[in-house]
């Protein structure tokens, strides 16, 4: 850390690593306490997801108060590392900076890059050489973490693929999989047999995802901002309803597909 920021970061890095080791003190609080790395992952879950929501959809004020939450629970769990005797903040933070900066020759060293394929590429085979490290078959996904949700991990999939030119030729040959996969898809509901359709709903939602990535659009994203669009629809149907003094879940489809609609009209106004 350079000393501005060390005069401008330190304090505020100082008055709360001084606040955690009084949280998990004798005279501190039973809960913090009782707390390890393990319990505390739950809780990093859903304020890494409060944060996600807060920088696509909150205000500025929402992004600064979760992005505090996330780190107060990462500062919490490196604490508790090192009261444990596992590894310090400072480990952290040092082998951190010795795999970012290694993983950026072009920035750090005299590597010579000329696109930003060159940059992913580079990035991969040096990912891959740090797994190498540690397993004896690492694979070319040996570095996806297995936790991740669903949608981000089969981008991730499909754009390590593509790196590696194992995926469809063209835009449009992607389209015809998703096309492909559409009409297995109803084979399955025709037939009745559930596994079979939990089957190709997985395998057409993976082709949309790479359909997705060629457009330069994440799955996830596109779909929680979807969700953002559906429940505000409805909670303007039901603000309508209610102004018109109508009993909305009485209503049948037709008077709320009417109701839908108006709402959708109304936005592109």
């Amino acid at each position: 850390m350079s000393d501005a920021n060390a005069k401008k970061y330190g304090p505020a890095l100082e008055k709360h690593l001084a606040m955690l080791e009084r949280l998990t003190g004798p005279a501190g609080c039973p809960w913090d306490r009782e707390q390890t790395a393990g319990t505390l992952c739950d809780y990093l879950l859903e304020e890494t997801y409060e944060l996600v929501e807060a920088v696509r959809h909150g205000s500025l004020a929402e992004r600064r108060e979760e992005l505090g939450d996330v780190l107060f629970i990462l500062l919490f769990m490196s604490h508790l590392e090192e009261k444990n005797g596992n590894f310090t903040l400072g480990d952290v933070l040092e082998e951190n900076w010795l795999k970012m900066t290694g993983r950026h020759p072009h920035v750090f060293s005299d590597l010579q890059i000329e696109s930003r394929e060159d940059i992913f590429n580079n990035w991969e085979k040096i990912k891959q050489a740090e797994k190498a490290e540690k397993e004896s078959r690492p694979g070319l996904f040996g570095s996806l973490p297995a936790a991740l949700p669903p949608l981000l991990k089969a981008y991730r999939i499909h754009s390590k693929s593509a790196r590696h030119k194992f995926t469809w030729d063209s835009d449009e040959d992607a389209e015809q999989q998703v096309e492909a996969e559409w009409l297995e898809w109803l084979d399955a509901c025709l037939d009745g047999d559930q596994e079979a359709q939990e089957h190709e709903l997985g395998d057409l939602l993976f082709s949309i995802v790479e359909l997705g990535r060629r457009k330069g659009i994440k799955a996830g994203a596109a779909l929680d901002k979807t969700n953002a669009r559906f429940l505000r629809r409805f909670a303007a149907m039901e603000e309508l309803a209610q102004e018109r003094g109508l009993d909305f879940p009485a209503l049948d489809q037709a008077a709320k597909d009417a109701l839908w609609d108006e709402i959708k009209a109304g936005e592109q106004e």
